[in-house]
C-alpha cells in the first residue's frame, strides 16, 4: 500500500458529521487551520454530508471557502455564495407515497421542502433533530407534510435503535424499488432520496465540472452513507471511528474524529508535512 507522499491531491471532500465535526456546528480550530494551508496550496475542499444545505452551510462558512458544497446526501451541490450546480429532487408522488407508508407504518419521519424542515409532531426526535443541526423545523401535521412535497431532496425515517434503522430500509427499498432509495448515516437514520442519488455521483459530478481527474481526488469519511462516495474516490481515508466495514474499503486510516484524524489526513495525504 502507498505511503500517500507522492499522490497530487485537488479535490478533497469530507463527510462532516463524525469526521469533521465531532458534533453540532463547530469545526475544531485545528481543522480549519489544516483546510485553509490545503485551500493556500491550491487545493480545493469541500463538504459532501447528509445534512440539509442551510444546517452545511455554517461549517463551509467557518472553513472560508466558497466552494460548491455536497448537501442531502449528494441530492444538492450548491456554492456557498448559493450557485446551484446539480439536483435531483424526489418526485412529488413518491414523497406522498413515503409520508403515507411512514405514517400507516407508525414511523417517525421528516420531510425537507425548498430547504426547509418539516415534522407532522414535535417530538422527541424532531427536537433532539433540531438540537443537533442547530435549527428549527416547522410542525404542521400530517396533511401538511403532505402539502410540502416542492424540491423535497430527502425524506428523513429516525428509528430507535440501528436494528429498527437496517430493517426499515430493507422494507423501504422493497417497497419503493426503481422511485426511492433509502440509505444508513448513522445508527438511528435512514435517509431516502432518488434512485441512483449519492455522495459518489454527486463527487463525480463535482469533479467532472471542475475539470479534476478522479485520480486527484480524496474522500474521507466514517459512515455507511460514505461508502460508495470513498470507492468512487481516486484515494480513500477511513476515520479512525468509522465503521469496520468503511476502514476495510479505504486505502488509509487515521485517528478518530475527537484527536484530530481529519486534520492528520490533509497533513500527511495533501500537504505531505508528516513523515
Amino acid at each position: 500500500m502507498s505511503d500517500g507522499k507522492n499522490m497530487d491531491i485537488r479535490l478533497f471532500v469530507t463527510d462532516l458529521d463524525g469526521t469533521l465535526l465531532p458534533t453540532g456546528k463547530d469545526v475544531p480550530q485545528g481543522n480549519i487551520d489544516a483546510v485553509r494551508r490545503a485551500v493556500a496550496a491550491g487545493v480545493t475542499v469541500t463538504i459532501a454530508t447528509g445534512r440539509m444545505y442551510r444546517a452545511a452551510l455554517p461549517v463551509a462558512q467557518a472553513l472560508g471557502v466558497d466552494v460548491p458544497i455536497i448537501t442531502y446526501n449528494g441530492a444538492l451541490i450548491k456554492s456557498v455564495s448559493g450557485e446551484v450546480y446539480d439536483e435531483n429532487y424526489v418526485p412529488e408522488d413518491v414523497v406522498r407515497d413515503l409520508i403515507d407508508f411512514a405514517h400507516e407504518h407508525d414511523w417517525y419521519v421528516q420531510t425537507y421542502s425548498d430547504d426547509e424542515l418539516y415534522f407532522a409532531e414535535h417530538t422527541e426526535k424532531a427536537i433532539a433533530y433540531e438540537r443537533a443541526q442547530v435549527l428549527e423545523g416547522h410542525t404542521v401535521g400530517w396533511d401538511g407534510l403532505k402539502a410540502h412535497t416542492e424540491k423535497v431532496a430527502k425524506v428523513l425515517v429516525i428509528s430507535d435503535n440501528g436494528d429498527q434503522t437496517n430493517e426499515r430500509i430493507e422494507i423501504i427499498n422493497k417497497a419503493f424499488q426503481g422511485r426511492a432509495k433509502a440509505v444508513r448515516s448513522n445508527p438511528e437514520y435512514a435517509e431516502v432520496v432518488y434512485p441512483g442519488v449519492s455522495k459518489a455521483s454527486a463527487l463525480k459530478k463535482l469533479a467532472a465540472k471542475l475539470g479534476i481527474p478522479i485520480e486527484h481526488v480524496m474522500a474521507i469519511g466514517d459512515a455507511n452513507n460514505d461508502l460508495l462516495m470513498l470507492q468512487a474516490a481516486g484515494h480513500s481515508v477511513a476515520m479512525g471511528n468509522a465503521l469496520p466495514e468503511v476502514k476495510a474499503a479505504c486505502e488509509f486510516t487515521v485517528g478518530n474524529c475527537l484527536d484530530g484524524g481529519f486534520a492528520e489526513a490533509i497533513e500527511r495525504f495533501v500537504l505531505h508535512e508528516r513523515s
